[in-house]
């Protein structure tokens, strides 16, 4: 937790929950998510609360956002650089450990100078097609 302490953010117990719930987590859970698990143990902490704290994290590079639907962003707080599968009925996240080779033609780059990708696979889940049963 010692890493954070250099983002000027103070980390008070609901803050130090909320890093906590990110640690590890593989879930891409959103800022609702969070607040539903965390404000268990702290029932008066804001909605606020999570986002800044999010945000603030994001901001300073030690969290990803991933922006699937346009009414919920997700938290990702792995940075190794990896591609994400979408379910399209559930909207379930999952990480690929995949590298491809996005080569972008020169003349498509429209003068961009391209420092990164991250592709996004789109389908159904397991879960998904068991339930439609297809």
């Amino acid at each position: 937790m010692m890493k954070y302490k250099e983002l000027g953010l103070k980390l008070t117990p609901q803050r130090l929950s909320i890093l906590s719930c990110l640690e590890g987590n593989r879930d891409h859970p959103t800022a609702e998510d969070i607040y539903r698990k965390v404000s268990k143990k702290f029932p008066t902490m804001s909605l606020a609360t999570v986002y800044n704290t999010l945000e603030t994290l994001k901001r300073h590079g030690k969290l990803a956002s991933i922006t699937i639907d346009p009414d919920k962003k997700h938290f990702d707080p792995n940075l190794e650089k990896h591609h994400h599968l979408i379910c399209s009925s559930c909207k379930k996240i999952a990480d690929i450990h995949i590298d491809f080779d996005l080569a972008v033609p020169r003349e498509a780059t429209q003068g961009f100078q391209i420092t990164g990708s991250q592709v996004e696979f789109y389908g159904i889940c397991p879960e998904c097609r068991k339930k439609s049963g297809r």
